[in-house]
């Protein structure tokens, strides 16, 4: 204990020192009392003994554990809520940047060298020129106009053949198409002249050399097409097409024909609608009457508007054509119209993906003839055709197709066509009045008959590699004529390989081989009774193999050289039209750009 002094500086009379004494006693009291109890508790405390009779060996008793979710019987208590937990995907820049990779060098093939022109010229024996000529101009990113010039001519020197046979066959073509970001239009016009001569004289009876000089056998046909497409992209109006060809002759035939389809094609469901209208028109006439002496005019008028709607189902390995097609047709000339109805069904099915699919059809057209297709046919018709069109009622095939392996492609099918009014070329007899260049039995014309085909077709393809291809094909024809005595002109049997082969990268090959069955026309050199059968005669079977051998010198420039009708026989394509026998031509094709 101890008590603290501090200097005090109050004035003299200040009650400041009488309290600190009256606090001071109270204290020195307090202690007094403390110190007396303490005295008087120790005089109680007095010692005990412990004695320790058996040492403390704790041990652990059962015990069960707490459930953490413990199940409550209770009403009161709700049912925990299920918690689903999701993950919140948050993008996380990273500045982690991979050490770059270098690919492996690869030996790639040197590009092949697309030119937009080209022009071919060749010279051969019998006097024979071939030229062509294609350009293509891009005038800008969507617009082009391209042009096409063929010509193909020959002076002819058939053997034993008494006059002239040279043919000239030239056409020029101008396109000009324009893409816009929803449609597509086109325009076209083409000009075309051929030169043919009727050469093929009979000989029996046979004619004196002035009667033979007098002759003038030449015949040329020129023909003007002018056309139009327009394509839309997004529209149920999906195209539309409009053509107009002239054809005509230097004995002054002429022919008009006038072709306009628009198409209407829309979706439903997984199936496609596709509506096609047609507007065809064909008119012409001849100069020459059908009968010189009764004059009987030859013009011709028929006009046929048709309707082709379609639809077209898929299910997995299942294609579905299902259609029909009518048409109104009206015969201008003769005031008579009908009405046709075909049908359009077409289907396959693939029974083990592309190996083997199976294929079928009942379809069925009117089909437009003219005089322009004759002459494709058949240049050496007369112009003094009788035009009408055939019904071709139906065609109903069958077939299988598919792939082999990755070489071996075929393609089988057998069909049986119904058709009436179908057009058989047959050879013209001699006109009495032998007024023009056709009228001594060297030329033919059309025989209508009604008459079903049975076909049957076969086709391999070998894609031994990418240089080396293989294709062969055959013809089985079995015909059943209603009023006609023969199919007249039509082979039974046809047949072909075609051979491509890439030899290296300077050198290509190729080679054609065509077989014809026999034929049978009318022998107008032996005079027949009206009641008794047509005499005959049989157009012998031929093969006609060409072969095709080129030097590529560089990607612009390259040589070639063609072989036809190497076998040499100089048979007959028509009664009495004997063909050049081994002809050989040789030129250079160039491709280039401006």
């Amino acid at each position: 204990m101890f008590t603290y002094f501090k200097k005090n500086n109050r004035p003299q009379g200040s009650s400041r020192p009488l309290r600190s004494k009256v606090l001071l006693f109270i204290g020195s009291l307090f202690l007094s009392v403390f110190n007396f109890a303490q005295e008087k508790e120790d005089e109680n405390l007095d010692t005990e003994r412990v004695v320790i009779v058996k040492t403390y060996t704790p041990t652990i008793s059962d015990a069960f554990k707490v459930k953490s979710t413990p199940i409550l019987n209770d009403s009161i208590t709700q049912k925990k809520k299920e918690i689903r937990y999701s993950i919140f995907s948050v993008p996380v820049a990273s500045t982690y940047t991979p050490a770059k990779g270098r690919a492996a060098n690869i030996d790639r093939p040197k590009p092949i060298e697309i030119y937009d022109n080209y022009a071919t010229l060749g010279f051969g024996n019998f006097t024979s020129v071939l030229a062509e000529f294609y350009s293509n101009f891009q005038l800008n990113r969507s617009d082009n106009l391209g042009l096409y010039l063929h010509h193909n001519s020959s002076q002819g020197d058939i053997e034993d053949v008494p006059l002239d046979n040279k043919f000239y066959n030239t056409y020029l073509d101008l396109n000009y198409t324009s893409r816009s970001r929803d449609y597509t239009y086109g325009l076209e016009v083409g000009v075309e002249h051929q030169l043919f001569n009727w050469y093929g004289l009979p000989e029996i009876p046979a004619l004196t050399p002035e009667q033979i000089e007098g002759i003038d056998p030449q015949q040329n046909y020129f023909g003007v097409k002018l056309g139009g497409k327009l394509q839309f992209d997004d529209l149920y109006f999906k195209n539309a097409s409009l053509n107009y060809r002239f054809f005509g002759d230097a004995l002054e035939s002429v022919e008009h024909h006038v072709v306009a389809k628009p198409t209407f094609e829309f979706e439903m469901g997984n199936s496609l609608i596709t509506t096609n209208f047609i507007v065809d028109y064909l008119s012409g006439s001849f100069d020459r009457d059908i009968d010189p002496i009764l004059q009987t005019p030859n013009n011709y008028g028929i006009l046929n508007l048709g309707v082709h709607p379609s639809l077209v189902i898929l299910r997995d390995n299942l294609t579905v054509n299902l259609g029909a097609a009518a048409y109104y047709s009206i015969d201008t000339e003769n005031s008579d119209n009908d009405f046709y109805i075909y049908p359009k069904v077409t289907a396959s099915y693939r029974l083990l993906d592309e190996a083997v699919i199976a294929y079928g059809g009942l379809e069925g057209e009117l089909k437009q003839n003219s005089y322009r297709d004759a002459v494709q046919q058949n240049p050496f018709v007369s112009p003094t055709l009788i035009i009408e069109q055939t019904n071709n009622q139906f065609d109903a095939y069958i077939g299988l197709k598919g792939k082999i392996s990755d070489v071996v492609s075929y393609n089988f099918r057998g069909s049986y066509i119904s058709e009436d009014e179908k057009p058989l070329f047959v050879n013209n007899p001699r006109s009495p009045l032998l007024l023009e260049g056709f009228d001594y039995g060297n030329s033919f014309s059309y025989r209508y008959d009604d008459m079903t085909t049975f076909v049957g077709y076969g086709e391999l393809n070998f894609e031994i590699s990418k240089k080396f291809k293989l294709g062969a094909s055959a013809e089985y024809f079995s015909y059943d004529n209603e009023d006609e005595q023969e199919a007249w002109n039509l082979p039974e049997v046809k047949a072909s390989i075609l051979v491509d082969y890439q030899i290296n990268k300077q050198w290509f090959a190729g080679a054609q081989v065509f077989y014809v069955g026999e034929r049978k026309d009318i022998d107008n050199t032996i005079v027949t009774v009206p009641t008794l059968p047509l005499s005959t005669v049989t157009l012998d079977s031929y093969f006609d193999a060409n072969v095709n051998l080129g030097y590529r010198l560089n990607d612009q420039l390259s040589f070639f050289v063609k072989g036809n009708n190497l076998v040499g026989e100089n048979y007959d394509r028509w009664v009495n039209f004997p063909v050049q026998g081994i002809q050989f031509l040789g030129g250079v094709t160039y491709k280039f750009d401006y």
